[in-house]
């Protein structure tokens, strides 16, 4: 029995399978080890945990699966600074000024990414994009433009456009959009590997398939049983577990869904502005889509609240006609051909907000679990909140994340 929930979290083959440069230095645990920080994860959460504490401490990442394996290799990697939930949504939920903290704290997480990417010379193809958030069923014109106009007086570049200006820029049938500024893609196998890699180079130890079973906490830190009989001890232990939520780790308000996504062959010939932007529909379920490097669409949505639909092959075959039905109608000129598609699972929160704090009943324990759409950039921000408590600081954020 281990210390997390297990899930199958993907099906078909991702395309970031097939990335070039995924190697990281791994091990078996062979012995008891010791030591400052232990992570519970190999993903992007873990990564860039690692990344951040290695350099200081000990540090010591464990996974059962191979690093990158879990739910990192499903993503679509679109490095957004907009949260699932609007401002002006996220306002009444939160109140005001928390939910403009929040989005303040995401458009700086990006940037912070952005950073540390360009500064360590990781190779993941990461590059500026603009982003289109389209009128949809959920959110319509009206609530768009009250968006934009809220987004704008926090200072975070955004613009509504009218359908006529949709139309004439992007060649779009919708009775509005958001255009806004700041945003990013990359590979997201690629950028996990990169950032596990520096963090082995600062001494980090990686240790890999191996599943914590159980984890107990005295005054001084964190013991780690482990499958393979050899214990962990550690002064402080992060779960970044991803949607494996650790057992005992309350998630009010959050469930497990599936979602599907697909790539088209290299080189489809794509509209000139597809190359600069990330698009996405306030509909439920939505539709979004990027172009990557090689000239690939990137495209996904169809959320379904269902914790095991993924694991469907026959429901991603009709998932990915669906999706590119709706990307067809959107883009009635585009030709393309699928090359790959998968599915898998994905954490939703009441506010579209991730869960980072310390475990209920257990000392030395913090749990990271990347609720919304914008997994990888609360990847970033977790790595700032969990560090500066590691080292007896505080977040001004760190509230807005607590469950």
């Amino acid at each position: 029995m281990g210390a997390t929930d297990k899930r199958d979290l993907r099906t078909g083959r991702s395309l970031w399978a097939d990335s070039h440069g995924l190697g990281v230095p791994v091990k078996p645990l062979t012995e008891a080890v010791a030591c400052d920080v232990a992570i519970v994860g190999a993903g992007i959460s873990g990564a860039f945990m690692a990344r951040e504490l290695s350099r200081d401490h000990a540090v010591v990442v464990l996974d059962r699966r191979p690093p990158l394996m879990g739910s990192t290799i499903a993503s679509t990697a679109m490095l957004q600074w907009e949260i699932d939930l609007p401002l002006t949504a996220l306002s009444e939920r939160i109140g005001p000024r928390d939910a403009n903290r929040a989005y303040r704290r995401s458009k700086a997480a990006v940037e912070a990414l952005k950073r540390i990417v360009h500064r360590e010379g990781i190779r993941c193809g990461i590059k500026d994009k603009a982003t289109l958030y389209l009128a949809g069923d959920e959110y319509g014109s009206r609530a768009l433009d009250a968006e934009a106009e809220a987004r704008a007086a926090l200072g975070l570049d955004s613009v509504y456009l009218k359908p006529a200006e949709l139309r004439e820029r992007f060649g779009l049938d919708r009775t509005g959009a958001i255009l806004s500024q700041g945003s990013a893609s990359a590979d997201p196998a690629r950028l996990a590997a990169g950032l596990l890699r520096r963090a082995a180079g600062d001494g980090a130890r990686i240790f890999s398939p191996v599943e914590v079973c159980e984890a107990a906490s005295d005054p001084r830190g964190v013991t780690l049983l482990t499958d393979v009989g050899h214990a962990v001890r550690t002064r402080h232990v992060i779960f970044c577990c991803g949607y494996e939520f650790p057992k005992g780790v309350p998630t009010p308000g959050a469930e497990v869904i599936s979602t599907w996504a697909l790539a088209t062959h290299e080189r489809t010939p794509c509209l000139a502005w597809l190359k600069d932007t990330l698009v996405w529909e306030a509909s439920d379920p939505y539709l979004y889509f990027r172009m990557g490097g090689d000239g690939r669409l990137i495209v996904g949505g169809e959320d379904e609240a269902s914790p095991t639909a993924h694991t469907s092959e026959a429901k991603r075959r009709a998932k990915c006609e669906t999706i590119s039905r709706k990307l067809k109608q959107l883009l009635p000129e585009l030709e393309f051909e699928v090359d790959y598609s998968w599915a898998g699972a994905f954490g939703e929160s009441a506010t579209g907000l991730p869960s980072i704090g310390p475990v209920p009943a257990m000392d030395h324990a913090w749990a990271v679990m990347g609720f919304g759409g914008n997994g990888i950039t609360y990847s970033v921000i977790a790595s700032e909140v969990v560090s500066a408590a590691i080292r007896g600081e505080s977040d001004p954020d760190a509230d807005l994340y607590v469950s």
